[in-house]
Protein backbone atom coordinates (compact mmCIF):
# COMPACT_ATOMS: atom_id res chain seq x y z
CA UNK A 1 0.00 0.00 0.00
CA UNK A 2 1.52 3.76 -0.66
CA UNK A 3 -0.07 6.07 1.68
CA UNK A 4 -0.42 9.88 1.75
CA UNK A 5 1.31 11.92 4.66
CA UNK A 6 -0.62 15.41 4.59
CA UNK A 7 1.53 17.38 6.11
CA UNK A 8 -0.23 20.97 8.58
CA UNK A 9 1.31 22.35 11.39
CA UNK A 10 4.12 19.63 11.66
CA UNK A 11 6.26 20.51 8.86
CA UNK A 12 9.79 18.27 9.25
CA UNK A 13 10.59 15.31 8.73
CA UNK A 14 12.54 14.26 12.18
CA UNK A 15 9.99 13.06 14.96
CA UNK A 16 7.07 13.43 12.96
CA UNK A 17 4.63 10.38 14.55
CA UNK A 18 2.37 10.31 10.90
CA UNK A 19 5.19 10.25 8.54
CA UNK A 20 7.48 7.61 10.38
CA UNK A 21 3.89 5.23 10.94
CA UNK A 22 3.40 5.68 7.11
CA UNK A 23 6.96 5.08 5.87
CA UNK A 24 6.95 1.74 7.93
CA UNK A 25 4.08 0.21 6.76
CA UNK A 26 3.67 1.50 3.29
CA UNK A 27 5.04 -1.28 1.19
CA UNK A 28 4.81 0.82 -2.20
CA UNK A 29 5.98 4.08 -0.67
CA UNK A 30 5.19 7.29 0.73
CA UNK A 31 3.72 10.49 -0.87
CA UNK A 32 3.92 14.01 1.45
CA UNK A 33 1.57 16.47 0.67
CA UNK A 34 1.05 20.11 1.80
CA UNK A 35 -2.56 22.59 0.55
CA UNK A 36 -1.60 25.90 0.61
CA UNK A 37 -5.89 27.62 1.52
CA UNK A 38 -5.14 31.42 1.42
CA UNK A 39 -8.78 31.30 1.97
CA UNK A 40 -7.85 29.13 5.39
CA UNK A 41 -5.59 31.19 6.21
CA UNK A 42 -7.92 34.57 6.32
CA UNK A 43 -10.30 32.69 7.95
CA UNK A 44 -7.93 31.69 11.00
CA UNK A 45 -5.95 35.05 10.66
CA UNK A 46 -2.81 33.46 10.20
CA UNK A 47 -0.07 36.27 10.08
CA UNK A 48 2.00 37.03 6.77
CA UNK A 49 5.03 36.54 8.52
CA UNK A 50 3.94 33.32 10.00
CA UNK A 51 2.91 32.69 6.27
CA UNK A 52 6.80 33.21 4.91
CA UNK A 53 8.02 31.02 8.08
CA UNK A 54 5.75 27.80 6.51
CA UNK A 55 6.86 28.71 2.87
CA UNK A 56 10.93 28.54 4.14
CA UNK A 57 10.06 25.91 6.24
CA UNK A 58 8.48 23.94 3.27
CA UNK A 59 11.42 24.90 0.69
CA UNK A 60 13.92 22.54 3.47
CA UNK A 61 11.19 20.23 4.23
CA UNK A 62 10.89 19.13 0.65
CA UNK A 63 14.59 18.91 -0.20
CA UNK A 64 14.90 16.66 3.42
CA UNK A 65 12.22 14.73 1.78
CA UNK A 66 13.57 14.66 -1.53
CA UNK A 67 16.60 13.03 0.33
CA UNK A 68 14.51 10.42 1.33
CA UNK A 69 13.09 9.91 -2.40
CA UNK A 70 9.82 11.06 -0.93
CA UNK A 71 7.88 13.29 -2.67
CA UNK A 72 6.36 16.72 -1.58
CA UNK A 73 3.27 17.61 -3.74
CA UNK A 74 1.79 21.45 -3.15
CA UNK A 75 -1.70 22.35 -4.15
CA UNK A 76 -3.78 24.55 -3.92
CA UNK A 77 -7.27 25.40 -2.31
CA UNK A 78 -8.67 28.56 -1.89
CA UNK A 79 -11.14 28.11 0.05
CA UNK A 80 -11.22 26.33 3.71
CA UNK A 81 -14.15 24.47 1.74
CA UNK A 82 -12.13 22.58 -0.87
CA UNK A 83 -9.50 21.37 1.06
CA UNK A 84 -10.74 17.81 2.35
CA UNK A 85 -11.48 16.89 -1.37
CA UNK A 86 -8.12 18.57 -2.89
CA UNK A 87 -6.79 16.46 -0.20
CA UNK A 88 -8.47 13.10 -1.32
CA UNK A 89 -7.88 13.67 -5.07
CA UNK A 90 -3.95 13.52 -4.81
CA UNK A 91 -4.25 10.36 -2.97
CA UNK A 92 -6.47 8.70 -6.07
CA UNK A 93 -4.45 10.50 -8.16
CA UNK A 94 -0.85 9.16 -7.07
CA UNK A 95 -2.84 5.92 -6.09
CA UNK A 96 -2.57 5.73 -2.64
CA UNK A 97 -4.22 3.58 -0.33
CA UNK A 98 -4.62 5.30 2.83
CA UNK A 99 -4.43 9.38 4.21
CA UNK A 100 -2.09 9.64 7.01
CA UNK A 101 -2.06 12.95 9.08
CA UNK A 102 -1.24 14.33 12.82
CA UNK A 103 -4.35 15.73 14.60
CA UNK A 104 -4.88 19.58 14.73
CA UNK A 105 -7.15 19.71 17.73
CA UNK A 106 -9.34 22.98 17.12
CA UNK A 107 -12.82 23.19 16.06
CA UNK A 108 -12.74 23.69 13.15
CA UNK A 109 -9.60 21.75 11.74
CA UNK A 110 -11.63 18.76 13.53
CA UNK A 111 -14.41 19.32 11.40
CA UNK A 112 -11.95 19.68 8.14
CA UNK A 113 -10.39 16.58 9.11
CA UNK A 114 -13.96 14.86 10.02
CA UNK A 115 -14.63 15.99 6.43
CA UNK A 116 -11.67 14.32 4.51
CA UNK A 117 -12.01 10.97 6.19
CA UNK A 118 -15.26 11.00 4.99
CA UNK A 119 -14.47 12.09 1.62
CA UNK A 120 -10.97 9.08 1.63
CA UNK A 121 -13.25 6.00 2.96
CA UNK A 122 -16.01 6.85 0.10
CA UNK A 123 -13.39 6.39 -2.26
CA UNK A 124 -11.96 3.41 -0.59
CA UNK A 125 -9.01 5.07 1.15
CA UNK A 126 -8.35 3.88 4.52
CA UNK A 127 -7.26 7.42 7.15
CA UNK A 128 -4.74 7.59 9.69
CA UNK A 129 -4.52 9.86 12.36
CA UNK A 130 -1.94 10.61 15.02
CA UNK A 131 -1.41 12.77 18.12
CA UNK A 132 1.90 14.59 17.90
CA UNK A 133 1.22 18.10 18.34
CA UNK A 134 1.41 17.85 22.22
CA UNK A 135 3.37 15.43 23.97
CA UNK A 136 0.82 13.36 25.69
CA UNK A 137 -2.81 13.10 24.22
CA UNK A 138 -5.00 15.49 25.68
CA UNK A 139 -8.37 12.01 26.03
CA UNK A 140 -5.17 10.64 28.66
CA UNK A 141 -4.97 13.00 30.84
CA UNK A 142 -8.26 13.65 32.79
CA UNK A 143 -9.17 14.48 36.95
CA UNK A 144 -10.41 11.57 39.03
CA UNK A 145 -13.91 12.80 37.77
CA UNK A 146 -12.63 12.09 34.12
CA UNK A 147 -12.72 15.77 33.77
CA UNK A 148 -10.47 17.93 31.75
CA UNK A 149 -8.25 20.19 33.66
CA UNK A 150 -8.80 23.60 34.61
CA UNK A 151 -5.94 24.77 36.54
CA UNK A 152 -2.13 24.22 35.62
CA UNK A 153 -0.75 23.04 38.60
CA UNK A 154 -2.24 19.85 39.00
CA UNK A 155 -2.39 19.45 34.97
CA UNK A 156 1.65 19.38 35.92
CA UNK A 157 1.39 16.72 37.90
CA UNK A 158 -0.92 14.80 36.09
CA UNK A 159 1.19 15.37 32.91
CA UNK A 160 4.34 13.94 34.56
CA UNK A 161 2.33 10.95 35.80
CA UNK A 162 1.50 10.17 32.08
CA UNK A 163 4.84 10.60 31.13
CA UNK A 164 6.33 8.09 33.24
CA UNK A 165 3.70 5.37 32.24
CA UNK A 166 4.48 5.91 28.58
CA UNK A 167 6.17 2.85 27.18
CA UNK A 168 6.01 0.69 30.41
CA UNK A 169 7.64 3.43 31.96
CA UNK A 170 10.28 4.37 29.78
CA UNK A 171 8.48 7.56 28.86
CA UNK A 172 7.95 9.46 25.41
CA UNK A 173 10.20 8.73 23.10
CA UNK A 174 11.60 10.72 19.82
CA UNK A 175 10.26 9.22 17.30
CA UNK A 176 13.24 8.65 13.85
CA UNK A 177 13.56 10.45 10.68
CA UNK A 178 12.74 7.82 8.20
CA UNK A 179 15.27 5.79 6.13
CA UNK A 180 15.46 6.16 2.58
CA UNK A 181 12.60 4.78 0.10
CA UNK A 182 12.62 3.48 -3.48
CA UNK A 183 12.22 5.96 -6.00
CA UNK A 184 8.43 5.39 -6.51
CA UNK A 185 8.22 8.06 -10.14
CA UNK A 186 5.83 10.64 -8.46
CA UNK A 187 7.25 13.97 -9.13
CA UNK A 188 7.32 16.79 -5.84
CA UNK A 189 5.45 20.43 -6.55
CA UNK A 190 8.15 23.56 -6.17
CA UNK A 191 7.31 25.38 -2.98
CA UNK A 192 5.95 29.17 -3.57
CA UNK A 193 7.97 31.74 -2.82
CA UNK A 194 5.33 33.71 -1.69
CA UNK A 195 1.71 33.86 -1.45
CA UNK A 196 -0.34 36.66 -2.76
CA UNK A 197 -2.14 38.63 0.25
CA UNK A 198 0.25 37.68 2.83
CA UNK A 199 3.94 38.99 1.46
CA UNK A 200 6.19 40.31 4.42
CA UNK A 201 9.23 41.20 5.05
CA UNK A 202 8.78 40.75 8.54
CA UNK A 203 10.84 37.88 10.16
CA UNK A 204 13.18 36.59 7.02
CA UNK A 205 16.32 37.17 8.71
CA UNK A 206 15.34 36.22 12.45
CA UNK A 207 13.88 33.34 11.54
CA UNK A 208 15.43 31.02 9.28
CA UNK A 209 12.80 28.37 7.46
CA UNK A 210 13.51 24.88 8.57
CA UNK A 211 13.69 21.64 10.71
CA UNK A 212 17.90 22.56 11.03
CA UNK A 213 17.51 26.57 12.28
CA UNK A 214 15.04 25.07 14.51
CA UNK A 215 17.54 22.25 15.72
CA UNK A 216 20.06 24.68 15.77
CA UNK A 217 18.65 27.09 17.98
CA UNK A 218 17.44 24.69 20.15
CA UNK A 219 21.44 23.47 20.83
CA UNK A 220 22.60 26.42 21.61
CA UNK A 221 19.72 27.27 24.24
CA UNK A 222 20.68 24.24 25.74
CA UNK A 223 24.23 24.84 25.62
CA UNK A 224 24.52 28.61 26.89
CA UNK A 225 21.05 29.98 28.05
CA UNK A 226 18.71 27.77 29.39
CA UNK A 227 20.83 27.24 32.86
CA UNK A 228 19.69 30.76 33.23
CA UNK A 229 16.49 30.71 31.89
CA UNK A 230 14.26 31.27 35.09
CA UNK A 231 16.48 33.91 35.94
CA UNK A 232 16.59 35.76 32.52
CA UNK A 233 13.47 34.83 30.57
CA UNK A 234 11.14 38.14 32.20
CA UNK A 235 13.64 40.60 30.63
CA UNK A 236 12.91 42.12 27.26
CA UNK A 237 16.03 43.61 26.44
CA UNK A 238 18.57 40.43 26.80
CA UNK A 239 18.04 37.31 25.36
CA UNK A 240 16.67 35.14 27.90
CA UNK A 241 14.25 32.95 26.27
CA UNK A 242 14.67 29.92 23.57
CA UNK A 243 13.20 31.51 20.64
CA UNK A 244 11.49 28.57 19.47
CA UNK A 245 7.89 29.34 19.94
CA UNK A 246 7.70 30.16 15.95
CA UNK A 247 9.40 26.74 15.19
CA UNK A 248 6.77 24.39 17.43
CA UNK A 249 4.22 26.92 15.91
CA UNK A 250 4.66 25.39 12.27
CA UNK A 251 6.44 22.20 13.90
CA UNK A 252 9.60 22.25 12.42
CA UNK A 253 10.45 21.03 16.30
CA UNK A 254 8.32 18.79 18.17
CA UNK A 255 7.68 19.37 21.60
CA UNK A 256 8.82 15.99 22.56
CA UNK A 257 12.17 17.09 21.46
CA UNK A 258 11.80 20.35 23.65
CA UNK A 259 11.41 18.28 26.98
CA UNK A 260 14.04 15.77 26.07
CA UNK A 261 16.36 18.90 25.52
CA UNK A 262 14.94 20.06 28.76
CA UNK A 263 15.77 16.49 30.88
CA UNK A 264 18.90 17.03 29.39
CA UNK A 265 20.01 19.51 30.30
CA UNK A 266 18.28 19.21 33.93
CA UNK A 267 20.43 15.44 34.22
CA UNK A 268 17.03 13.84 34.77
CA UNK A 269 17.00 10.53 31.81
CA UNK A 270 13.91 10.35 30.35
CA UNK A 271 12.81 7.02 31.80
CA UNK A 272 13.20 8.83 35.38
CA UNK A 273 10.84 12.02 34.53
CA UNK A 274 7.97 11.72 37.52
CA UNK A 275 7.11 14.40 39.80
CA UNK A 276 9.98 13.95 42.43
CA UNK A 277 12.52 14.19 39.37
CA UNK A 278 11.49 17.33 38.77
CA UNK A 279 11.14 19.00 41.64
CA UNK A 280 14.35 17.73 42.24
CA UNK A 281 15.99 19.57 38.05
CA UNK A 282 17.69 22.70 38.18
CA UNK A 283 15.76 25.69 38.48
CA UNK A 284 16.76 26.79 34.53
CA UNK A 285 15.55 23.72 32.43
CA UNK A 286 12.90 23.04 35.55
CA UNK A 287 11.00 26.13 34.48
CA UNK A 288 11.61 25.89 30.68
CA UNK A 289 9.96 22.27 30.95
CA UNK A 290 7.51 23.73 32.67
CA UNK A 291 6.36 26.36 29.89
CA UNK A 292 6.39 23.60 27.41
CA UNK A 293 3.60 21.84 29.85
CA UNK A 294 1.85 25.41 29.56
CA UNK A 295 2.00 24.86 26.16
CA UNK A 296 0.36 21.56 26.56
CA UNK A 297 -1.84 22.80 29.24
CA UNK A 298 -3.79 24.95 27.06
CA UNK A 299 -3.91 22.80 24.22
CA UNK A 300 -5.88 20.29 26.10
CA UNK A 301 -8.25 23.25 27.64
CA UNK A 302 -9.73 23.82 23.42
CA UNK A 303 -10.27 20.37 23.72
CA UNK A 304 -12.29 19.78 26.69
CA UNK A 305 -13.61 23.48 26.16
CA UNK A 306 -14.11 23.60 22.90
CA UNK A 307 -16.21 27.00 23.57
CA UNK A 308 -12.90 28.56 23.22
CA UNK A 309 -12.17 28.04 20.12
CA UNK A 310 -15.53 30.16 19.03
CA UNK A 311 -14.78 33.04 20.28
CA UNK A 312 -16.45 32.47 23.70
CA UNK A 313 -14.73 33.02 27.32
CA UNK A 314 -13.56 30.39 29.28
CA UNK A 315 -15.20 31.56 32.21
CA UNK A 316 -18.67 32.17 30.80
CA UNK A 317 -20.29 34.67 32.44
CA UNK A 318 -17.27 37.05 31.66
CA UNK A 319 -18.65 37.21 28.84
CA UNK A 320 -21.56 39.96 30.02
CA UNK A 321 -18.40 42.40 30.77
CA UNK A 322 -19.67 45.78 29.10
CA UNK A 323 -16.06 46.40 27.28
CA UNK A 324 -15.18 49.87 25.94
CA UNK A 325 -16.22 50.50 22.33
CA UNK A 326 -13.09 52.70 22.07
CA UNK A 327 -11.76 52.56 18.61
CA UNK A 328 -9.49 55.47 18.63
CA UNK A 329 -7.73 53.74 21.74
CA UNK A 330 -7.53 50.37 20.29
CA UNK A 331 -5.68 52.07 17.44
CA UNK A 332 -3.14 53.51 19.30
CA UNK A 333 -2.19 50.15 21.27
CA UNK A 334 -2.15 48.48 17.53
CA UNK A 335 0.43 51.20 16.92
CA UNK A 336 1.85 51.68 19.79
CA UNK A 337 1.12 55.22 20.78
CA UNK A 338 -0.51 54.98 23.95
CA UNK A 339 1.74 56.87 25.79
CA UNK A 340 3.03 54.33 27.81
CA UNK A 341 6.90 53.13 26.90
CA UNK A 342 6.59 49.93 27.81
CA UNK A 343 3.32 49.09 26.14
CA UNK A 344 4.12 50.96 23.00
CA UNK A 345 8.13 49.08 22.67
CA UNK A 346 6.39 45.86 23.06
CA UNK A 347 3.56 46.92 20.74
CA UNK A 348 6.40 47.92 17.99
CA UNK A 349 8.19 45.21 18.56
CA UNK A 350 5.66 42.74 17.47
CA UNK A 351 4.75 45.69 14.19
CA UNK A 352 9.29 45.14 13.35
CA UNK A 353 10.03 41.20 13.95
CA UNK A 354 6.63 39.81 14.05
CA UNK A 355 7.07 38.19 17.74
CA UNK A 356 6.64 39.97 21.33
CA UNK A 357 8.64 39.24 24.54
CA UNK A 358 6.40 36.86 26.77
CA UNK A 359 6.22 39.62 29.44
CA UNK A 360 5.76 41.83 27.37
CA UNK A 361 2.59 40.03 25.58
CA UNK A 362 1.08 40.13 29.48
CA UNK A 363 1.79 43.57 30.08
CA UNK A 364 0.34 44.36 26.57
CA UNK A 365 -2.60 42.43 27.12
CA UNK A 366 -3.43 43.50 30.49
CA UNK A 367 -3.33 47.28 29.17
CA UNK A 368 -5.57 46.80 26.40
CA UNK A 369 -8.19 44.79 28.62
CA UNK A 370 -7.87 46.40 31.99
CA UNK A 371 -6.65 50.02 31.75
CA UNK A 372 -8.28 50.61 28.18
CA UNK A 373 -11.22 47.93 29.28
CA UNK A 374 -11.47 46.72 25.74
CA UNK A 375 -12.19 43.38 24.29
CA UNK A 376 -9.85 40.81 24.89
CA UNK A 377 -10.90 39.16 21.28
CA UNK A 378 -9.87 42.35 19.66
CA UNK A 379 -5.99 41.98 21.24
CA UNK A 380 -6.17 38.41 20.31
CA UNK A 381 -7.20 38.84 16.58
CA UNK A 382 -4.41 41.16 16.63
CA UNK A 383 -1.45 39.07 17.68
CA UNK A 384 -3.13 36.58 15.46
CA UNK A 385 -2.97 38.52 12.17
CA UNK A 386 0.69 39.68 13.66
CA UNK A 387 2.61 36.76 15.00
CA UNK A 388 5.33 34.87 13.66
CA UNK A 389 4.74 32.30 16.29
CA UNK A 390 0.82 32.15 16.64
CA UNK A 391 -0.50 29.16 17.63
CA UNK A 392 -4.33 29.61 18.91
CA UNK A 393 -3.86 27.37 22.32
CA UNK A 394 -1.23 29.64 23.72
CA UNK A 395 -2.29 32.91 22.22
CA UNK A 396 -6.10 32.76 23.36
CA UNK A 397 -4.91 30.70 27.17
CA UNK A 398 -2.16 33.91 27.21
CA UNK A 399 -5.12 36.55 26.52
CA UNK A 400 -8.05 35.04 28.74
CA UNK A 401 -5.35 34.96 31.26
CA UNK A 402 -4.84 38.74 31.10
CA UNK A 403 -8.11 39.81 30.89
CA UNK A 404 -9.12 37.73 34.16
CA UNK A 405 -11.84 35.53 31.49
CA UNK A 406 -10.22 32.02 31.06
CA UNK A 407 -9.07 29.28 32.95
CA UNK A 408 -6.57 29.72 36.10
CA UNK A 409 -6.46 33.34 35.26
CA UNK A 410 -4.85 35.78 37.04
CA UNK A 411 -7.30 37.51 39.24
CA UNK A 412 -9.44 40.50 38.02
CA UNK A 413 -8.03 42.91 40.99
CA UNK A 414 -4.71 41.65 40.23
CA UNK A 415 -3.73 44.69 37.47
CA UNK A 416 -0.11 44.97 35.96
CA UNK A 417 1.06 48.31 36.42
CA UNK A 418 3.39 48.95 33.03
CA UNK A 419 5.51 51.47 34.87
CA UNK A 420 6.21 49.03 37.37
CA UNK A 421 6.48 45.96 35.25
CA UNK A 422 8.86 48.84 32.64
CA UNK A 423 11.44 49.77 35.77
CA UNK A 424 11.16 46.09 36.80
CA UNK A 425 12.21 44.14 33.96
CA UNK A 426 13.28 47.26 31.65
CA UNK A 427 15.43 48.66 34.48
CA UNK A 428 17.66 50.91 32.26
CA UNK A 429 15.08 51.53 29.96
CA UNK A 430 17.67 49.64 27.07
CA UNK A 431 14.26 48.18 25.70
CA UNK A 432 12.50 51.06 24.70
CA UNK A 433 14.93 53.50 23.82
CA UNK A 434 15.38 50.59 21.02
CA UNK A 435 12.05 50.72 20.03
CA UNK A 436 10.55 53.89 20.87
CA UNK A 437 13.62 56.18 19.62
CA UNK A 438 11.34 59.42 20.23
CA UNK A 439 12.46 58.53 23.75
CA UNK A 440 16.39 57.77 22.71
CA UNK A 441 17.80 60.94 24.49
CA UNK A 442 15.38 60.70 27.38
CA UNK A 443 17.66 60.00 30.04
CA UNK A 444 17.98 57.70 33.29
CA UNK A 445 14.41 56.45 34.90
CA UNK A 446 12.61 59.25 33.24
CA UNK A 447 12.27 56.97 29.91
CA UNK A 448 9.58 55.06 31.77
CA UNK A 449 7.08 57.82 32.08
CA UNK A 450 8.37 60.83 29.84
CA UNK A 451 5.24 63.06 30.65
CA UNK A 452 4.49 62.21 34.95
CA UNK A 453 8.58 63.01 35.64
CA UNK A 454 9.93 65.68 32.96
CA UNK A 455 6.36 67.79 33.09
CA UNK A 456 6.14 70.48 30.21
CA UNK A 457 9.53 69.82 28.96
CA UNK A 458 8.06 66.25 27.54
CA UNK A 459 6.30 68.53 25.67
CA UNK A 460 9.00 68.63 23.48
CA UNK A 461 9.00 65.31 22.41
CA UNK A 462 7.74 63.36 19.67
CA UNK A 463 5.36 61.30 21.81
CA UNK A 464 1.76 61.11 23.22
CA UNK A 465 0.62 61.51 26.28
CA UNK A 466 -0.63 58.68 27.85
CA UNK A 467 -4.25 58.32 26.61
CA UNK A 468 -5.53 57.23 29.93
CA UNK A 469 -4.43 57.38 33.45
CA UNK A 470 -3.04 54.38 34.53
CA UNK A 471 -5.21 54.40 38.61
CA UNK A 472 -8.00 55.60 37.29
CA UNK A 473 -9.07 52.94 34.47
CA UNK A 474 -7.62 50.55 36.81
CA UNK A 475 -10.44 51.17 39.20
CA UNK A 476 -13.02 51.27 36.32
CA UNK A 477 -11.86 47.37 35.45
CA UNK A 478 -12.28 46.39 39.02
CA UNK A 479 -15.92 48.04 39.25
CA UNK A 480 -16.83 46.08 36.69
CA UNK A 481 -15.77 42.80 37.68
CA UNK A 482 -16.93 43.32 41.08
CA UNK A 483 -20.57 44.29 39.35
CA UNK A 484 -20.42 41.15 37.41
CA UNK A 485 -20.05 39.18 40.32
CA UNK A 486 -22.09 40.46 42.37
Amino acid sequence: MRTLVWFRSDLRAGDNTALWEASRSSADGVVGLYVVSPGDWRRHEVAPARVGLILRTLAELSETLAGLNIPLRIVTAPTPGVVPGAVVEEAVRWRCGRVAWNIEYEVNEAARDEATAGLARARGLEVSTHHDQVVIPPADIRTGEGRFYTVFTPFRRAWLAAWAAVGGGGGVGVVPTPTAQRPIGVEGSAVPGSVAGFESPVGAGRWPGGERAAGRALDAFAASRIGRYKADRDYPGIEGTSGLSPYLAVGAISPRRCVHAALSAGGVEPARLDGKAFERMPAGPGHWLSEVVWREFYTHVLVGYPRVCRGRAFQPETDRLAWRDDGAGFEAWCAGRTGVPIVDAAMRQLLGTGWMHNRLRMVAAMYLTKNLFIDWRRGESWFMRNLVDGYFASNNGGWQWSASTGTDAAPYFRIFNPLSQSRTYDPDGAFIRRWVPELAKVEGDAVHDPHGAMGLAASRLDYPRPIVDLSTSRARAIGAFKALRG
